[in-house]
């Protein structure tokens, strides 16, 4: 993944060769399931992104919505989500959205949706996503939708300077059918806790593969230079090298409270604390490769030229200074570490 990188970076083209090769090695299909371990799915999720975090915001949205499928989806939707894992399909979901959003429409008898996704991860060439539409109620539903019709796509606006390969461009969902086979769940359950906010968990893996990447090419400087017999560079690598371990253990625990079938408010704002563990420990890496490695590592030919690139988007991802302030509150009103309290 890392060698192809550089060259879905500079084409913008979509991840085809390395989501064939997820297939292949069998991640599709197993991590697409329920019976994987956090562990196991947190270190899958962790070394993508270590590979390339627009594959690995691709993965994490596979496996999103093949979770989606199996929460929600009635026995005839899991059938054929078992069918379509084992031949390499891929899933997303896409809930961003321009007023006045996607919405079901009833017309003759049938219902269809109508308006476009924004964002929208894959699209054009990822086969099947979870969508949120609005109901007459102005509840959320979701459904599944086709998602590989390249007429429908429009990845033009994409014009960014990270994780080009995702082509996150639009989607025009109009006409698509909303039927007993494509509706999934009842309205809200999208949204429905924990699962919404501690599923945050699995992208915060993905960003700290990309962390993680940033400090090994730091490292790689460091050790092939003079730079590392410096103790300024040297301490500022063990700086960022401390939060990054520190990161990868928060994310690492998020995983296991996050999936436990006892999670609840207390485990959301754990989650929530971590993606600002990880957000602060990206922005350290970055800032601290860059200032070691000086001009070279703003050269396109440089792996750390994109790696921080791509992570600084990433990090974006979505509303983080939101999600601290959640946390924050939660931990104000009642330690959410609970195994070893402070107050």
């Amino acid at each position: 993944m890392q060698m192809r990188a550089r060259e879905l970076d500079q084409q913008g083209g979509f991840p085809v060769e390395d989501m064939t090769f997820l297939h292949g090695c069998g991640a599709l299909r197993v991590f697409g399931g329920q019976d994987v371990a956090p562990r196991e799915l947190f270190e899958s999720l962790r070394l993508v992104g270590r590979g390339n975090l627009s594959v690995g915001r691709v993965f994490e949205g596979h496996v999103n919505g093949a979770r989606l499928v199996s929460w929600y989806g009635d026995a005839g939707q899991r059938g054929r989500l078992s069918k379509q894992l084992e031949a390499g399909e891929v899933y997303g979901v896409w809930n961003t959205e321009k007023p006045p959003g996607v919405r079901l429409a009833a017309s003759s008898g049938q219902t269809t949706l109508v308006g476009a996704k924004c964002f929208a991860t894959g699209a054009g060439y990822i086969d099947h996503v979870i969508v949120t539409a609005a109901t007459e109620d102005g509840g959320k539903q979701m459904v599944i939708a086709d998602a590989n019709h390249l007429d429908r796509a429009d990845a033009s606006g994409w014009c960014v300077r990270g994780m080009k390969a995702t082509l996150s461009g639009l989607y025009d969902l109009t006409g698509l059918p909303v039927n007993a086979e494509t509706r999934l769940g009842a309205p809200g359950d999208y949204e429905r806790e924990p699962r919404f906010s501690g599923g945050a968990w699995r992208f915060t893996a993905v960003q700290l593969g990309g962390v993680e990447r940033i400090l090994s090419l730091l490292r790689d400087h460091l050790t092939t230079s003079p730079a590392g017999d410096d103790p300024v560079h040297r301490a500022r690598f063990g700086l960022a090298l401390a939060s990054v371990r520190s990161a990868y253990l928060w994310v690492r625990e998020a995983a296991e409270r996050a999936e436990a079938p006892t999670a609840g408010p207390a485990e959301i704002a754990f989650v929530l604390m971590t993606r600002g563990v990880v957000e602060r420990a990206g922005l350290q890496a970055i800032s601290v490769a860059e200032r070691s490695v000086g001009t070279r590592a703003f050269f396109e030919d440089n792996p750390l030229d994109q790696a921080c690139r791509d992570l600084s988007l990433y990090l974006r991802q979505p509303a983080p200074d939101q999600a601290l302030d959640r946390a924050a509150a939660a931990f104000l009103a009642e330690d959410c570490w609970r195994d070893d309290p402070l107050w």
